[in-house]
């Protein structure tokens, strides 16, 4: 703790300009989960036994900040307990950057960032951190804003390459996106918030041998949310169009959440979702199955993560009719929300027959209790009463074994210092 104190005092010192006022915030976050595993992500396989396992985040945040000009610096470990080179109990995943930006505001209404940096709006459906992975996401981007009062426009760039390449590389870029554009239009009338989105991505692959190309796919849409007294709703709509491997992308999304606190400790609300995909007896080779791309998916479709959380890509899309119930009382909160899933689109047997569109209902039981203001505990308890039709899209042979999830974790974010 001293030691960090004088390397903030010496930073200070280094950058110290004229009369800047200069502000060095430096926090940690220690997030210890505890996981057991029955059908987690997918059905229970015949003869295969639960897991469980503890992961544990572990991150050091400095944010500067003065008259002009901010900085982050976020250093992450993220591993499983246990995860170690046993002959010298080394950690194998090291430290990585979460977070390396800057940002510069010119005047009170243009700023631009440039680095490593979370891009979060609205809901998080399109754009999100995925703060439930321990690992987060981030993206290296410079983002442009303009916001005037009631206003904000931002304007995102990425590019991404594997090496500081002198010859452009014979093997395609596949670790993330290419390069991306987007612009994000956010303002308020009243209790009405309206966003708008257009997202450019452009993903590389070899179409050939040796010949490696970009296809670019588009994100287009609205996120709109109001809220007046005990009423609380959202609606959303995004479509899709372009490339994406030399085959055409036509999919869309649409969903929404009417919400009503019953009284100050008791919230309700049902909401549904519809994410387009493709029937399996249709020969085409256009995508239109709808993808969520950056999304916080985790905090969608029911937390087992059975849709969208690196699976059900390309698949035959999904509907979510869900009941949000959430009661509040002092320092604990619980959450109960059953989810119905159905595919909007044909499953087909082995025998090629059309099955039933009902996939299953999940239910999420979680509870928090806010020990002080920088710890709190947390758990959860989901289970999943799957069909035949989810067991053929999983491709698992009997969906009436018991598919569950349960997890405990606590959270510790203490202020190391701060200094001004």
């Amino acid at each position: 703790m001293k030691l960090l104190k004088i390397i903030g005092l010496s930073f200070l010192g280094m950058v110290s300009i004229g009369t800047y006022a200069q502000e060095l915030d430096a926090n940690l976050q220690l997030r210890p989960r505890y996981e057991y595993r029955n059908g987690f992500k997918s059905l229970m396989p015949n003869g295969e036994m639960a897991t469980s396992f503890v992961s544990q985040r572990s991150r050091l945040n400095f944010n500067y900040k003065q008259e002009k000009l901010k900085a982050k610096l976020t250093f992450q470990n993220i591993r499983t307990w246990g995860d170690v080179v046993t002959t010298t109990q080394v950690d194998k995943n090291g430290i990585a950057l979460f977070e390396a930006w800057a940002q510069y505001d010119f005047d009170a209404k243009w700023s631009a960032r440039l680095g490593r940096q979370v891009i979060s709006y609205d809901n998080q459906r399109i754009f999100g951190e995925i703060d439930w992975a321990q690992q987060g996401q981030s993206h290296d981007a410079a983002v442009i804003t303009f916001h005037p009062k009631n206003h904000q426009l931002d304007l995102g760039f990425a590019l991404n390459a594997n090496a500081e390449n002198v010859l452009e590389p014979k093997i395609a870029y596949t670790t993330n996106y290419k390069n991306l554009q987007y612009a994000w239009y956010h303002t308020q009338f009243s209790k009405l918030n309206l966003s708008l989105l257009l997202l450019n991505t452009g993903y590389e692959f070899e179409k050939t041998i040796g010949n490696l190309e970009i296809d670019y796919k588009q994100t287009f849409g609205t996120y709109l949310s109001f809220k007046e007294k005990k009423w609380d709703t959202n609606f959303g709509a995004y479509g899709q169009t372009g490339k994406s491997a030399d085959k055409k992308v036509n999919a869309w999304y649409a969903g929404a959440f009417l919400g009503y606190a019953v009284t100050n400790t008791f919230k309700a609300g049902l909401g549904y979702e519809y994410l387009s995909g493709k029937n399996q007896n249709d020969s085409s080779s256009d995508i239109k199955s709808f993808s969520p791309i950056f999304g916080t998916n985790h905090g969608f479709n029911g937390f087992m993560d059975y849709f969208y959380v690196g699976n059900h890509q390309n698949s035959v899309g999904l509907q979510d009719a869900y009941l949000k119930l959430n009661y509040t009382s002092n320092k604990w909160q619980f959450t109960l929300m059953p989810h119905v899933f159905n595919a909007p689109n044909t499953v087909l047997d082995a025998s090629n027959n059309e099955m039933d569109s009902y996939l299953g209902t999940e239910l999420d039981f979680t509870a928090s209790y806010t020990i002080q203001k920088d710890i709190v505990a947390s758990a959860g308890y989901s289970q999943m009463f799957a069909s035949g039709t989810l067991e053929r899209l999983k491709n698992v042979a009997d969906a009436a074994n018991t598919n569950n999830w349960a997890w405990v974790m606590v959270s510790f974010s203490p202020r190391l210092f701060s200094l001004k």
